[in-house]
């Protein structure tokens, strides 16, 4: 808390970072009145606005439409065509669908299912929900990935506290006559209190251990949704926002790149690292609050205990009220299936795509835009319900039809509905982007990229991979308290220009930077994810700092708890930084790049 006498000042917090940071920096292009000065005058406010939040992420966005055709940095035209790019049409096509899996629960159908197929075992029931997280992290938005699973996770631990609770209860009291008043219904409020026949509520009759065991796994087990939800999103192209940014600024930047970073070159870069992070996050939640007993923990050799039948009969009770599987739902499925595989086959590397071998010059026209926007429209189109036909002649029809479903249109209502999208459509985000493609592209034509550039070539005496690590270190801990998107925005046109300064290929830096700005874990405020966890009451602030607060002794010593947990952080961007070099040199030799510096770009073009 801020001491007495600067409370009244922090009321005037936003009036003056809002007011005084334009004023302040308004030296810079006073002073130096060059397109260089200006263009750096903008970015620097818009990064105050971004890492501050003073005014919303997407108005901030929207300050290079009115400020870089005031200062002469670039025209309104220029400037506006870079907020509904190739690369947002992308993002919003499979944002469309995204929403469609949302909208006909289908994506629960998938995640009770597979966690009915792994098991309840302690350590099986966290790697299915890290597993389904992460799966549909891919594919829809990390946040409503999270809301989706939290409350899951939430009835599986409520159910296997109660089901404990009154084994225990059983097992102290045999044969008595005073009985416990249980639960009407295994998934009823926990907050109910269990009482005596003589009216009194007796004391929890469970050990501290036990309970203090419980409160770990609780921690862990909703630790763990928010940790595969970052996570799974850097799998995927449009899994999460940097992944987008990257591909806009390596398009902007190098648009002579022969398409380096499209669906399927991402995904078979950023998937094995996905399923390494995934790996040693589950590992480290793991041994932090459960242990290391194999024998408790899997069940190798056990049958199952009361509460994990309790956890197995609440999997089956949600799964059972999805009823069968719908038209619609099977119908938004073959379109999802559709869409990756037509992504995957597009363009990919080693053969040619469809878009060569069906469409001449097709390489060259279509990009993974084309196909996105080709299945959102779709599901506008294709009904929610199954198509009725009905005898043109009415004589013919059936007699006993009833004339309402005569009067029925043949198609029903589509898939998705217009309302549906514009509510849950996060316009934010695209907007986002748009600022961030048009502070990247004046930034090149600007001058200020080579200019920074020029600034940075000292670092070349420095080795890359100790370039790449410094880089991800930095972007791990900025992220922690900017927006994933501002801070790739702010920081991939920087190490473009210090990769051309350097003379190392521009993706060895911007790789590790994209993936380490998904790496949010300690702070709630990190990300949507980690505020919808915290949320819910399990952790702490601290928790989610120091990962193992009040950690069983037998697991870590507490005096290295910090150390553990920030060695976890910092290692896992240095295990994904360490990877890019061998990855990031194969897609140099399979997409030949064409330039590394601007100058090389420009005179290729």
């Amino acid at each position: 808390m801020a001491p007495t006498c600067l409370r009244p000042l922090m009321r005037y917090r936003s009036f003056a970072i809002l007011f005084l940071t334009p004023l302040l920096l308004l030296p810079l292009p006073v002073a130096v009145p060059t397109r260089e000065a200006k263009c750096a005058y903008i970015i620097i406010i818009m990064a105050v606005y971004w890492c501050t939040e003073v005014i919303p992420l997407a108005v901030t966005s929207l300050m290079p439409v009115v400020f870089f055709p005031l200062l002469g940095v670039q025209s309104s035209k220029l400037v506006c065509l870079q907020y509904l790019n190739d690369t947002n049409m992308l993002f919003l096509g499979g944002l469309i669908v995204a929403i469609s899996v949302e909208q006909w629960n289908l994506h629960k159908r998938i995640a009770l299912r597979v966690l009915l197929i792994l098991g309840v075992k302690p350590a099986l029931l966290m790697l299915g929900f890290m597993i389904v997280t992460a799966f549909l992290s891919m594919w829809i938005s990390n946040t409503a990935t999270t809301a989706m699973m939290v409350p899951i996770v939430q009835a599986v631990l409520d159910q296997m506290d109660n089901t404990e609770y009154d084994v225990t209860m059983m097992e102290q009291a045999p044969g008595q006559t005073s009985t416990v008043v249980e639960l009407e219904e295994k998934n009823a409020d926990p907050t109910v209190v269990h009482v005596i026949s003589n009216g009194q509520v007796p004391d929890d009759p469970r050990s501290s251990e036990e309970m203090k065991m419980r409160k770990h796994i609780c921690k862990g087990m909703t630790l763990c949704v928010c940790y595969a939800a970052s996570i799974g999103g850097t799998a995927t192209l449009t899994g999460t926002g940097p992944n987008m940014v990257l591909k806009g600024q390596m398009n902007q930047l190098y648009p002579n790149n022969n398409d380096v970073v499209n669906f399927a070159s991402w995904f078979g870069f950023a998937f094995p690292n996905m399923i390494l992070m995934l790996v040693l996050a589950w590992l480290w939640l793991q041994c932090s609050f459960m242990g290391l007993n194999f024998k408790k923990s899997w069940g190798c050799g056990t049958e199952r205990t009361a509460k994990e039948k309790a956890a197995y009969n609440v999997l089956k009770a949600e799964m059972k009220k999805l009823g069968p599987i719908s038209y619609a739902e099977f119908n938004v499925l073959l379109m999802f299936i559709l869409l990756v595989l037509l992504w995957f086959s597009r363009h990919p590397g080693f053969v040619k795509g469809w878009a060569t071998r069906l469409f001449p010059e097709g390489e060259k026209y279509i990009t993974d835009s084309a196909p996105a926007v080709f299945i959102a429209l779709l599901l506008f189109v294709l009904p929610a319900n199954k198509p009725k036909f009905i005898s043109w002649n009415p004589s013919a029809s059936d007699p006993e039809q009833p004339e309402e479903d005569i009067k029925k249109a043949f198609l029903s209502a589509p898939l998705l509905d217009w309302n549906v999208v514009q509510r849950k459509m996060p316009w934010s985000i695209v907007l986002l982007l748009g600022g961030g493609f048009a502070l990247a592209d004046a930034s090149a034509n600007s001058g200020l990229s080579a200019w920074l550039g020029h600034q940075m070539t000292p670092l070349g005496s420095i080795p890359p991979w100790a370039i790449a690590t410094v880089l991800s270190l930095i972007i791990a801990v900025f992220t922690e308290c900017t927006s994933n998107v501002a801070t790739a925005t702010l920081f991939l046109p920087v190490f473009s220009s210090m990769a051309a300064s350097v003379k190392i290929h521009p993706l060895y830096v911007m790789l590790p930077g994209t993936l380490s700005a998904s790496f949010a874990f300690m702070l709630p405020v990190a990300t949507p994810p980690n505020a919808i966890v915290f949320s819910y009451g399990h952790i702490r602030v601290l928790d989610m700092v120091l990962g193992t607060i009040n950690s069983p002794p037998t697991v870590v010593p507490r005096h290295l708890q910090w150390h553990a947990t920030l060695s976890t952080q910092l290692a896992a961007c240095g295990a994904a930084s360490s990877l890019f070099h061998g990855m990031v040199e194969h897609v140099y030799k399979q997409f030949h790049l064409e330039s590394v510096t601007k100058e090389e770009a420009s005179s290729s073009a």
